[in-house]
């Protein structure tokens, strides 16, 4: 067994972590949120719907569709910056 085999985890192979990286950085949070409460708006849509109250289906499904865009969004907005940072650090410089 070589050294790379016995230490864990792998360095020399792993530049950065990626596991928790959207609960650990606060910056995520909004984005998560809003995922959450987009999922919460399709059922009420559904449940709405089901019942046969069209006028607040639709208010709901337009928030629903809303709050996951905006989400989805802020979330990948914020993992490429932190991937951005992490490649800056990473680069070699030329000096």
């Amino acid at each position: 067994m070589n050294q790379a085999e016995k230490q864990f985890p792998d360095n020399a192979r792993t530049t950065r972590t990626h596991a928790g990286e959207s609960i650990r950085d606060a910056r995520n949070w909004p984005g998560l949120v809003l995922c959450a409460v987009g999922l919460v708006l399709v059922a009420a849509t559904l449940t709405a719907a089901g019942y046969g109250f069209a006028g607040w289906a639709v208010i709901a499904g337009v928030a629903c569709v809303l709050c996951l865009v905006v989400g989805v969004w802020l979330v990948v907005a914020e993992h490429r910056r932190v991937r951005e940072n992490d490649l800056a650090l990473h680069e070699p410089r030329d000096r």
